[in-house]
C-alpha cells in the first residue's frame, strides 16, 4: 500500500511541475510576441514621422577591427534634419581648418529616400552637406529596433555601425 501512495504522489508532483512550466512557457512566449508587436508599431510610427533615434554600440571602420563604442554615440533624424554624433576611425583624404575626428554635426538633409527591400526592414538612404563633405548614409532599419548604419564621405573612408532604435 505504501508503495501505490509514493508512486501516486511523485505522479502528481511531477504532473503539477510540468503543468506550471507549460503555463509559465506560454506566458512569456506570449509576452515576447507582445513586445515584438509593439516594438514593430513604434519603429513603424518613427519611420512614418521621420523621428528615429539610433543609439550606436559598435562601429566598425574600413581600415581597422570592429570596436565597441561607449555610451552616447547615437543618430537622429528629426523631420529634414539630420543629428550625427558618431565617431570615426579611418583615413581622411582632404582635411579643413574647421575638420573633426568624429562625425558630429547637424545638418539639414539634402535627399532621402525609403524603402523596403524586404519584409521587416525599412532601408533609409539620405544624404547631408556640412562644411567639410557631403555625406550619404545608408541605415537599415528592423521591426525588431536593430539598426545598421552605413556613412560614406567623399573626403573619407566609409564606416559603418550597429545600434539600436530608441523606441
Amino acid at each position: 500500500m505504501k508503495f501505490e501512495h509514493i508512486i501516486s504522489r511523485t505522479f502528481w508532483g511531477f504532473a503539477f511541475v510540468v503543468i506550471t512550466l507549460l503555463t509559465w512557457g506560454c506566458a512569456s512566449s506570449q509576452s515576447s510576441a507582445e513586445y515584438a508587436v509593439k516594438t514593430k508599431k513604434a519603429v513603424t510610427e518613427a519611420l512614418a514621422n521621420k523621428q528615429l533615434h539610433i543609439n550606436v554600440y559598435r562601429m566598425n571602420p574600413v581600415r581597422y577591427a570592429s570596436q565597441t563604442v561607449s555610451y552616447g554615440f547615437y543618430l537622429e533624424i528629426k523631420g529634414d534634419q539630420l543629428e550625427s554624433r558618431l565617431p570615426y576611425m579611418g583615413q581622411v583624404y582632404q582635411t579643413a581648418t574647421f575638420s573633426s575626428d568624429n562625425l558630429n554635426f547637424d545638418a539639414t538633409i539634402i535627399s532621402y529616400h525609403e524603402s523596403r527591400p524586404k519584409k521587416g526592414l525599412a532601408r533609409i538612404e539620405l544624404a547631408v552637406r556640412t562644411k567639410e563633405d557631403i555625406y550619404h548614409y545608408q541605415l537599415d532599419i528592423y521591426d525588431s529596433g536593430a539598426a545598421y548604419i552605413r556613412v560614406r564621405g567623399q573626403n573619407r573612408d566609409s564606416i559603418s555601425f550597429d545600434g539600436d532604435c530608441e523606441v
